[in-house]
Order: C-alpha cells, then sequence, then structure tokens
C-alpha cells in the first residue's frame, strides 16, 4: 500500500479500524454470498446462523450502541435531557398511534424511517471523510453526495418497482409499490453519479495529488453491497449478509472510539462497559438479546430454540409492540442529532 495512505489525517479513526470496518466488513458481506452460494443456500431463506450473527450480534446490538453515547453518559443525558426524554416518549406515542390505525401502518412507517437512516448514515461517513480532509469545494460535494445517495436510492427504487420481492426489511409487504418509470429514469441518473463520482476522483489524483481513500472505500461498498444485495439477487440471506453488516459494523467503532474518550470522564459502570471491546460488545449482545426475547416469544413465535416458549399477547400488541420498537426508532431519531457538530459544539469526533 502507498505510505501516503498511511498518514493519520487519511483516516477517521486510524488506518488499521478505517479498513477494517469500512472495507472489512463489505469484503466479509462478500465472502458470505461465497459461502451462502457452497452451502446453496444463496437463494434462499436466511438460516439460523445468518440471523444470529447479522440480525442479533449486529443489526439489533448496533441500535442498542446508542446507550453509550447517550444514555450511558450521565453528563451527556443532563446536557440535552429534554431530547433524550421526549424523544422516546413522543416515539411511543406515535407509535400507539399508528399501530391503532393498523398493524401494517406502524411497520410501513417504522420501514420508512429506517430506510431514511440507513441511507443517511452512508452520507454521514463521505460528510465525515470530507471534513476530515477539509474538502470544502461545492462542486465536489454535489457529486460526492449524489453519488453515495443514488448507491442506495437505485436499489431502493429497484426493489419498490419489483414487488414483492424474496426479502422484507421487516414485515412483508412494508414497502410502498411505485411505478416502474421511475426505476427506469433512475438507473442512468445512477450510473453517471457513480461514474461521475470515481472520474473526480481519478482528476484529483492526477491534477495535484489528492486522495480521499476512506471516502471512496464508502461510496464503493455502498454500490457494489446494495446493488448486489437487493438488484442483483432476490434473497433473504442475500439481502441480510449485504445490508447489515457494512451498517452495523462502522457503527460500532463509532461509538466504540467515542465511548473510549469519554471514559475518564464518566461514572464507574461507564468504565466497566466499555473497558474493551469485548465488554462492550458483550452489553450490547446481552441488551439485544433481551429485547429479541420479548419480540420472539410475544409477537413473532419464533426461535423458540434460542429464547423459550411462547406469551399470549394478542390483546396488547398495540402497546406492546411500539413499545419493542422504540429502541429502534429512537436509535434512527437520535442519531440525526449526536453527531452534528453544531449541536455539539465541545465534541470533537476523532
Amino acid at each position: 500500500m502507498d505510505a501516503t495512505f498511511a498518514k493519520p489525517n487519511y483516516w477517521l479513526f486510524s488506518r488499521e479500524i478505517d479498513l477494517t470496518v469500512f472495507l472489512g466488513s463489505a469484503v466479509l458481506s462478500l465472502l458470505l454470498l461465497v459461502v451462502g452460494w457452497r452451502l446453496g443456500i444463496l437463494n434462499g431463506e436466511s438460516p439460523e446462523w445468518t440471523w444470529v450473527s447479522a440480525v442479533l450480534f449486529i443489526d439489533v446490538a448496533h441500535v442498542w450502541s446508542t446507550s453509550f453515547r447517550v444514555y450511558f453518559d450521565k453528563a451527556e443525558f443532563k446536557r440535552r435531557f429534554w431530547l433524550y426524554t421526549l424523544v422516546p416518549i413522543f416515539g411511543y406515542a406515535l407509535g400507539v398511534a399508528l399501530y391503532s390505525e393498523g398493524e401494517l401502518t406502524f411497520w410501513k412507517v417504522l420501514a420508512a424511517v429506517a430506510v431514511f437512516h440507513f441511507v443517511r448514515q452512508q452520507y454521514g461517513w463521505v460528510n465525515l471523510y470530507r471534513r476530515k480532509l477539509g474538502e470544502t469545494a461545492n462542486w465536489t460535494w454535489w457529486i460526492d453526495a449524489a453519488a453515495v445517495y443514488l448507491a442506495s436510492v437505485y436499489p431502493l427504487a429497484f426493489w419498490m418497482t419489483r414487488l414483492p420481492r424474496n426479502f422484507e426489511w421487516f414485515v412483508q409487504n412494508d414497502f410502498v409499490s411505485i411505478p416502474a418509470v421511475v426505476e427506469t429514469v433512475l438507473f442512468p441518473v445512477y450510473v453517471l453519479a457513480l461514474t461521475a463520482y470515481f472520474a473526480k476522483s481519478i482528476y484529483q489524483y492526477v491534477t495535484n495529488g489528492f486522495i480521499n481513500i476512506g471516502k471512496d472505500i464508502v461510496v464503493a461498498t455502498t454500490a457494489i453491497c446494495w446493488y448486489v444485495g437487493i438488484v442483483y439477487f432476490n434473497s433473504d440471506y442475500a439481502f441480510t449478509v449485504t445490508n447489515v453488516i457494512i451498517h452495523g459494523v462502522p457503527y460500532f467503532a463509532l461509538i466504540y472510539v467515542y465511548a473510549q474518550m469519554r471514559r475518564e470522564s464518566t461514572g464507574s459502570i461507564y468504565r466497566a462497559l466499555s473497558s474493551n471491546w469485548l465488554v462492550f460488545l458483550a452489553t450490547l449482545w446481552a441488551l439485544a438479546y433481551i429485547e429479541e426475547l420479548f419480540w420472539h416469544r410475544g409477537v413473532w413465535h419464533e426461535k423458540e430454540w434460542l429464547f423459550g416458549s411462547d406469551w399470549d399477547w394478542a390483546n396488547i400488541k398495540m402497546w406492546t409492540v411500539p413499545l419493542l420498537a422504540l429502541p429502534q426508532l429512537t436509535h434512527y431519531v437520535l442519531d440525526g442529532f449526536i453527531w452534528r457538530r453544531k449541536n455539539n459544539p465541545d465534541f470533537k469526533l476523532v
């Protein structure tokens, strides 16, 4: 690897961490497609081991990692007490109201919020890399934003113009069908945006030696994994391994780096739970398991081998389902506040 890439200012965290969580997570996703092909499960439902490793240990656990940024950090929680208190209160009230209008109405809205969060997170990484390397030109911002947004939005448009697919975001029929012409019009724009992005990157390197390798990795892996997982394959397994891993793993790194910076100014429990990455992950896995235990015993009635026998919640689902979904909704909403520099004047991320 070029020695230039090893300079500290080229990376959000460090060369080793960035390459592991951004490039490594994408490589792992693609390798799991090969594994699925060899095992004969590539075009089918996700097996139990995939659900445990990807959904439980990554997707659900990364939602709970927000607690280290907000609710486990006493000083931060006190700093914006009303925001961090009212978001879950109003979120629960909204969830109950939506569920009262119909179960599918609730899931459609939650899926829309989740999709927005997933798309915005990839843009957020691009923006952080731009800030890290001092990219301020408007013309490069437009190209970067168009590329990273379309890398995820086009596959979503493809998905929504070909319903039903063999996979869902949360539950069956939680996506709204859109006219096929949307995908037809969007495809050449998608190709143009990605072509312009990498042409711009090559031009900058050739003309003045500038390179933002971390940002290039984020855009490239987003485009590849979202296209392969949603457009090329039509299977729950392929969608799960390509969508969840590249979203959750970098977020773990972000929160863990934050937790390490905050350890000396927080309480003893926070320091204990963030003492090393194994304890940090074990804490999140325990919280994720507890949440999924309630989901599967009270709502989904699946995976008895992992969570035990079912509970009869049929008459109280309007109250319990929005409550169980509250960690996700809170994570989606607060993520739009907790990393913005203007909302955190004293916070230096990396």
